[in-house]
């Protein structure tokens, strides 16, 4: 394993936590905005719809994976910045 990899870790793990903080914050605004309901349904939400449920777990997806390319994307690029390698 590259040694760019191995101190890449840590930062990549940070980057993950931080991906995950914001990524649930976009998905409460948006579900807020195209649900009009403060909460997204949990898959146990006995008064919640299987057509609620479902689609909130799969928007809830799409935002996470975005978020979390895009910060890993962005956070790898710095990195190749900073040291002239790229960590992956």
């Amino acid at each position: 394993m590259k040694a760019s990899k191995i101190a890449y870790k840590p930062v990549g793990l940070a980057l993950g936590a931080v991906s995950g903080m914001v990524a649930g914050g976009v998905f409460k605004q948006t579900w807020k905005v195209l649900a009009y309901d403060e909460d997204a349904p949990d898959a146990t939400d006995e008064g919640r719809t299987w057509t609620e449920v479902l689609v909130a777990a799969t928007l809830q997806g799409a935002i996470f994976a975005a978020t979390k390319a895009a910060v890993d994307r962005a956070g790898a690029t710095a990195a190749r910045r900073l040291t002239g390698t790229w960590p992956g």
